[in-house]
């Protein structure tokens, strides 16, 4: 009865672990999943041309000459009404000076700079929406005027939408936002984009437009780059612990700073790799990969120990005294013969530890990570800072100017770097069993 109460418990378990992971993470793949497939506007076809080089370029020019023709009504509309704004007298633009520019403001917000006007300096204002789910939310800024309503003291106010026509109703701008909500479709040309070159794009704009491949390129060297110096140092201390140190004192106590270090919070680790790498020694002038490396290796350095030493302490006894029977020297023994067997709990250990180092934000928020970067070439991570996923992803949730405007990125980077972390863990289940397999013969 013990028996089966404990497998059911651990069953259950099991399913309410499977449920909060959908739960959880069913959401943010649902909205990740629209970095990589939406409906992509003639704004966004436009885009692509001018700063990607993609596209049919005859048909796209014709789609935007095309768009371009069924707004010109709004922009008549526009001009008719601003001579008619000069003309008339001072109480009437005075009521309605302020709210017409806010609606041109808007417009131009939808569509672009109109034609004529000036071309502004950022990306972002060179063109109108290039998504759809987004034309339809600045389109609604048009068509309605958010208001607070206070006439209850009990409340704090209810949000009320005003339709903006109001505003204008009896003037000759009216049959403008008629004309908007019916052809808004015309106007934009929305069709569905497949971009899987989100993953290998470089960003425009502050991530505006684009992809994130130099935080996916910079995830990578920096988790790489603190494996190369974990993996050495953390194999042969367990091994030394495992074969050599014996049981002293003085072992006892590194094993419990190794297990201390395990637990010690990550900003501190960053805070130890500014003070140290950048500071003291001077590994890199200022932040640089190198740095966020050595300091991501610190991190994970206790976990890559005490996990190979585990490994290497599971190897049967009788695989030594076998190999020490026949001649082997204990080095040899434990090159040739326990490594060997320990080699699947190592791997499992270093492909986590390396799923950690992916992760991890606060250890390079003061020694490797920026907000905005290129790509940096191999030899440019020993002196150069690089954008990195979960810096980014924090840095676009929280710092960014236009958080709204840019939702799809950031869910897009936390997509790709659950993906990436699960793809390792993955890797290390199966290398793992392969190995197994292969020792067992």
């Amino acid at each position: 009865m013990l028996d089966g109460s404990f497998s059911t418990v651990g069953v259950i378990a099991i399913v309410l672990m499977f449920i909060s992971l959908v739960i959880l993470l069913g959401p943010i793949f649902a909205r990740g999943f629209g970095a990589f497939v939406f409906k992509g506007t003639v704004e966004y076809r436009k885009l692509m041309l001018d700063k990607f080089g993609r596209g049919d370029r005859e048909r796209i020019i014709a789609e935007v000459a095309g768009a371009a023709k069924t707004r010109e009504p709004v922009y008549e509309l526009m001009e008719q009404f601003r001579v008619e704004l000069k003309e008339k007298d001072y109480d009437y633009r005075s009521r309605y000076g302020q709210p017409f520019k806010e609606l041109e403001e808007l417009v131009e917000d939808l569509f672009g700079p109109a034609p004529g006007s000036s071309m502004p300096v950022l990306v972002r204002g060179q063109y109108g929406q290039t998504r759809w789910d987004r034309a339809n939310v600045k389109l609604g800024n048009i068509l309605f005027i958010e208001e607070y309503d206070y006439s209850d003291s009990s409340k704090m106010g209810e949000l009320v939408l005003v339709p903006r026509a109001d505003l204008f109703a009896g003037t000759s701008l009216e049959p403008l936002f008629r004309l908007l909500e019916s052809d808004i479709e015309k106007m934009m040309r929305p069709r569905t984009t497949v971009y899987w070159r989100f993953l290998f794009d470089g960003s425009y704009d502050s991530h505006f437009f684009g992809g994130i491949w130099p935080e996916l390129l910079g995830t990578f060297y920096l988790a790489i780059g603190a494996m190369l110096f974990a993996v050495p140092l953390g194999v042969i201390t367990a091994i030394y612990l495992a074969e050599y140190a014996g049981d002293s004192r003085f072992v006892s106590l590194l094993r419990t700073c190794i297990s201390s270090l395990a637990g010690v919070p990550s900003i501190v680790f960053g805070l130890f790799g500014l003070a140290f790498f950048i500071n003291a020694i001077h590994v890199s002038p200022s932040k640089s990969v190198l740095a966020g490396s050595f300091t991501l290796a610190l991190l994970v350095l206790p976990t890559v120990i005490r996990a190979s030493e585990e490994a290497i302490k599971a190897v049967p006894r009788s695989y030594k005294e076998g190999a020490m029977s026949l001649g082997a020297g204990k080095w040899r023994t434990v090159v040739t013969v326990i490594l060997p067997a320990a080699l699947p709990g190592i791997l499992t250990s270093i492909i986590i530890s390396l799923g950690r180092a992916a992760g991890e934000t606060a250890p390079i928020i003061f020694t490797a990570a920026v907000s905005v970067g290129k790509p940096l070439a191999l030899w440019e991570t020993m002196s150069q800072p690089t954008p990195a996923l979960p810096w980014n992803i924090y840095n676009l949730a929280t710092e960014h100017e236009a958080v709204d405007e840019i939702r799809h990125v950031q869910y897009g980077m936390v997509v790709t770097l659950i993906v990436l972390v699960l793809l390792l863990n993955i890797t290390a289940i199966v290398l793992r069993a392969r190995i197994s397999k292969k020792l067992r013969g």
